[in-house]
């Protein structure tokens, strides 16, 4: 099966950076970040497709990037002026890729474990 491993995560203060790294285990398709923080819902945060195609939340735009290398069969997300209210856990997610589909609303089937991101002011 997929599997789908995050890293990255831990405490940064407000103003801070950090990247987020999904090993892919090699799957082409589309590739996604969401995070969901304590008595919210999921929420979509960035979505990329095979060729590079990027879509991301309001809420992230400009702040935060997605990026791939296919090479190492890494998927990333680099975040950037990290506030509080990023404070969530973060997931990588997988979905099947339809040719000259948008992956933003795609049905991402494979989910890694997560891995938490702390924002402290």
């Amino acid at each position: 099966q997929v599997q789908l491993v995050e890293s990255g995560g831990g405490s940064v203060q407000a103003g801070g950076s950090l990247r987020l790294s999904c090993a892919t285990s090699g799957y082409t398709g589309c590739l996604g970040w969401f995070r969901q923080a304590p008595g919210k819902e999921r929420e979509r945060v960035a979505v990329i497709t095979p060729s590079g195609i990027t879509a991301y939340a309001d809420s992230v735009k400009g702040q935060f990037s997605i990026a791939q290398d296919h090479a190492k069969n890494t998927l990333y997300l680099q975040m950037n002026s990290l506030k509080p209210e990023d404070t969530a856990m973060y997931y990588c997610a997988a979905a099947p890729y339809i040719r000259n589909w948008n992956c933003w609303n795609s049905d991402y089937n494979y989910w890694g474990k997560g891995t938490l991101v702390t924002i402290s002011s």
